[in-house]
């Protein structure tokens, strides 16, 4: 299918700013629809999940838009970023409070193996903020062409520790998924914790090959 013609849903989680991720594929040719209507999503040939803030708010408004069963039954090739990619996980500590600290485990939806956890970086700051490299297998389709120690831009103070389907890892601190691949009825998820739409050359790489899965 060209490019161009796919039907590319972008899914209203109520807690992103998607300005700028529908530029991002604005700019590869690509017209998005931004959306929480289920037949849309139904029908669409992509999904983007995007989401900023904390994962109790985001899992919340899912919650509230009726779009977790829609989500989880999704066949299409899906692409979580940020905090969209958290929320594919099992289960997170991030809570709602101002001082940043560790929460009780709240339900993520459940769709790739591992918990976000608070990252444990010494005396480095957090939020871990800016570009750092990812380390990943040149092999996978969702990573042609970007060499590995290619740059992307984070904004994040919690991660997903590595499993078994992890695609590519950063190191800041602590080692932890930049990019997760969903196993098993589900490896049509994938989730990147940097943000594509801000990662220059090499973001924009990945959102096209995103598109030609």
């Amino acid at each position: 299918m060209d490019v161009s013609k796919q039907k590319l849903v972008i899914i209203d989680t109520g807690c992103a700013n998607l300005a700028s991720v529908r530029m991002a594929f604005e700019r590869l040719g690509v017209q998005p629809l931004v959306t929480s209507q289920a037949a849309d999503i139904e029908q669409a040939d992509k999904l983007i999940l995007p989401g900023v803030g904390t994962a109790v708010a985001a899992m919340n408004n899912l919650n509230e838009r009726g779009l977790v069963p829609l989500i989880r039954a999704a066949k299409q090739p899906l692409l979580g970023f940020c905090l969209g990619m958290q929320m594919l996980a099992e289960a997170s500590e991030e809570s709602m409070s101002a001082d940043g600290s560790k929460g009780d485990l709240i339900d993520c939806l459940g769709i790739v193996p591992g918990k976000i956890r608070l990252m444990e970086v010494g005396n480095l700051r957090l939020p871990h903020m800016g570009w750092n490299q990812i380390e990943h297998d040149e092999s996978h389709p969702l990573l042609k062409g970007i060499p590995s120690g290619s740059y992307f831009y984070f904004v994040h103070s919690y991660a997903l520790e590595v499993t078994g389907a992890t695609l590519a890892t950063c190191d800041y601190g602590q080692p932890f998924t930049a990019i997760v691949g969903g196993v098993a009825e589900h490896s049509n998820f994938f989730g990147a914790q940097f943000h594509p739409e801000r990662s220059g050359a090499a973001g924009a790489r990945l959102l096209q090959n995103f598109l030609e899965l």
